[in-house]
């Protein structure tokens, strides 16, 4: 009976390893910079993921210089399951006068950073 049951927990283990590895990382899709004041602007980024439930889904975005300083970050409190993609805006980021181009990337619960990330000028 043990063996059992030690077999089908590990079974179930396998399927939701897999699963929670079907919806893969997180990507960015779209970013639209405005600018609000000086030195100030407004980031609204669209993110793609196959977010499935509350343990595997897109949590956060980046806005980051190029060397990796990072300039903002977006928290996701929910899945957004059946809204997907889905748009979010970070108002107030700050972005230094040398600063020409910035990259935005999504993270997810599962995969952390990784999927596809989007590099974008800062309008002046």
């Amino acid at each position: 009976m043990k063996r059992k049951v030690c077999r089908l927990a590990i079974g179930a283990l396998m399927m939701l390893s897999c699963a929670a590895a079907m919806a893969g990382e997180a990507d960015v899709v779209g970013v639209e910079i405005i600018k609000e004041g000086t030195g100030t602007y407004r980031f609204d980024v669209t993110v793609r993921h196959g977010d499935e439930g509350w343990t595997h889904y897109a949590d956060a975005w980046q806005v980051r210089a190029p060397d990796g300083t990072v300039l903002g970050t977006r928290k996701l409190a929910h899945p957004h399951g059946n809204e997907q993609p889905f748009t979010r805006s970070l108002p107030g980021v700050r972005i230094p006068e040398r600063v020409s181009l910035v990259t935005i990337r999504a993270h997810d619960l599962v995969h952390g950073y990784g999927g596809a990330e989007m590099r974008v000028g800062v309008p002046r």
